[in-house]
């Protein structure tokens, strides 16, 4: 009865068939065949965890025979699906590892020159050889302003006003600039940061360096909300993925959003498909009933009757949270389910709304949140593997089985990859061919066997870059952003208030959005610090950086 259901659709059924019974009927088929779905995908779950458990025990066994000077169990290698699975030749050149002139821009602050000792009478003067020194300068350099202020006869009062390096307080732009550098960029506690500055000389109070830190940061708020939004206008796809975010003693979360053009750090309290649809939607509070809204409504088995009542609203906007529960309460949807379901159906539409590009593709880690159903929703290979990778064989059999059909998978990824770069109709279909018969294959391994079926009902998400060859293949970009975030997150521990959380997302935002336009951070802390904004906005490079790859 559940396959029958999942092929059943209300419109193929005649008006006059369509009974209260009949819908009835086919509501709960439908529920049915979800919770089927979901109990598989709950027994694969399991076996995962009796690997993982096997694996403990078999950590424990190691443990227990280096105690005893015995030898221990060989460690498992990382995956080497991106190196062409271990073969030699496979992997690429380490980035910027290429020799450079070092020297060639680097700008000249002092020329001095040096005479040889003791040069014997009648040599001849042919020139010079220069050799060049790098160094910096680290002290203090404190100013008075003396402000002339002058009194008209009638008492109006005329003061000097300080210039733009003097910054906001008594503390100038280079050393505030430092200090966000430092904290921000350089990984230094604040601690740390005030002991450095005392010794340099500075007069300065902790407190005052806690309010450096995080006080009056607007304008790169500002900036990190402007990257998402052309970033998402912009590109042909994003990354995405989150790491762990502790705030005031608690556990969160950090979605990171991304490419090769900028990087989006949000840190919140759930990692929720809601709290994903709201984190690209922008800091707008809108909730839109659009035709896509409804199509993800109905995608999602939002019961009909639900659905019906939603079209009625087709095309409307509702501000704010508490306006759409109360739509949802008088429309009868109370069930969390399908307020979950009509919400998220909401949220899509106000950030398709909002300048999203509706063809953006996600490419994602196979977290649940990710997949946003009619957004083209693309898997990581180097997950998928590591499915693979972690299972062990128990007997010679089901080892040669695991080993044999993680050969094939590195083969097929080696052809995607050469697909990427010319795609063709011919390779095109060997793919599919070969993906058919890698992950439909029936081996000895009965778990093995279960991880190819779970990886085959991927196949729309893993095959996608045949449609659209310009995606990566790996999630590799989102894992190495992230990286940085979790070294922060190590070294400071969890935010206590707003103001830190936002700023550690803002800073975390704009640093690495930095690096991938090739802006100099520090040059660009100044900058804004300062007030100058001699450097373009960081959306205007988004922009044009685009214009350039994509065309």
């Amino acid at each position: 009865m559940a396959a029958r259901a999942k092929n059943t659709n209300i419109a193929d059924i005649p008006e006059s068939e369509r009974t209260p019974t009949v819908i009835a009927l086919l509501e709960i088929c439908t529920q049915q065949q979800e919770q089927l779905v979901k109990q598989q995908e709950q027994l694969v779950r399991q076996q995962e965890q009796i690997h993982l458990l096997k694996e403990q025990v078999q950590g424990l066994k190691d443990e227990v025979a280096r105690l005893k000077r015995h030898k221990a169990k060989p460690k498992i290698k990382p995956s080497n699906l991106e190196k062409g699975g271990g073969k030699k030749g496979g992997g690429e050149k380490r980035p910027g590892s290429a020799k450079r002139r070092k020297k060639k821009k680097l700008e000249i602050h002092e020329t001095v020159k040096v005479p040889p000792e003791n040069v014997p009478e009648g040599s001849r003067f042919k020139g010079y050889e220069d050799f060049t020194v790098q160094d910096i300068v680290l002290k203090p350099h404190n100013t008075v302003y003396r402000l002339e202020y002058w009194v008209t006869p009638d008492g109006q009062r005329f003061v000097g006003k300080l210039p733009e390096e003097a910054g906001d307080g008594h503390f100038g732009t280079t050393l505030v600039s430092f200090i966000l550098y430092q904290y921000y960029h350089g990984q230094v506690t604040q601690p740390l940061i005030w002991e450095q500055l005392v010794d340099l000389g500075v007069d300065i109070s902790t407190g005052q360096v806690n309010r450096i830190i995080t006080e009056g940061k607007e304008v790169f708020h500002k900036e990190k909300a402007d990257i998402l939004r052309v970033g998402l206008e912009v590109s042909l796809y994003v990354h995405v993925d989150d790491t762990g975010a502790r705030h005031q003693g608690k556990n969160g979360y950090a979605t990171h959003v991304g490419n090769e053009l900028f990087a989006f750090f949000e840190s919140t309290g759930s990692k929720s498909r809601i709290n994903f649809l709201e984190i690209l939607r922008g800091g707008h509070e809108d909730y839109v009933v659009s035709d896509v809204a409804l199509d993800f409504m109905r995608a999602r088995k939002l019961p009909m009757e639900h659905l019906e009542n939603l079209c009625v609203h087709r095309g409307r906007r509702y501000d704010g949270k508490g306006v759409w529960k109360t739509l949802l309460w008088f429309l009868g949807i109370t069930d969390e389910r399908h307020v979950r379901i009509a919400t998220e159906g909401a949220l899509l539409g106000s950030v398709l709304d909002h300048g999203v590009n509706p063809e953006l593709v996600i490419v994602s880690d196979d977290a649940g949140q990710f997949n946003l159903v009619l957004l083209m929703h693309a898997l990581c290979w180097i997950h998928a593997e590591r499915l693979l990778a972690k299972l062990v064989g128990f007997n010679e059999g089901q080892r040669e089985d695991l080993e044999r059909v993680r050969g094939q998978v590195w083969d097929l990824y080696q052809v995607l990859k050469l697909y990427k770069d010319a795609p063709s109709e011919k390779l095109k279909a060997e793919v599919s061919e070969r993906f058919y018969a890698i992950f439909t294959q029936q081996t000895r391994f009965e778990t093995l066997n279960q991880a190819l079926k779970r990886l085959h009902r991927n196949k729309s998400e893993l095959l996608l870059v045949l449609e659209h060859p310009e995606i990566p293949l790996q999630n590799n970009l989102s894992e190495r952003d992230v990286r940085e975030y979790v070294k922060k997150r190590k070294i400071s521990g969890s935010t206590r208030s707003e103001l830190g959380r936002r700023c550690r997302d803002s800073f975390a935002s704009v640093k690495k959005t930095c690096r991938k336009l090739g802006v100099s951070f520090w040059y660009f802390l100044k900058d804004r610090v300062s007030g100058s904004n001699t450097i373009a906005p960081l959306s205007e490079m988004i922009r044009q950086r685009a214009q350039e790859v994509y065309g």
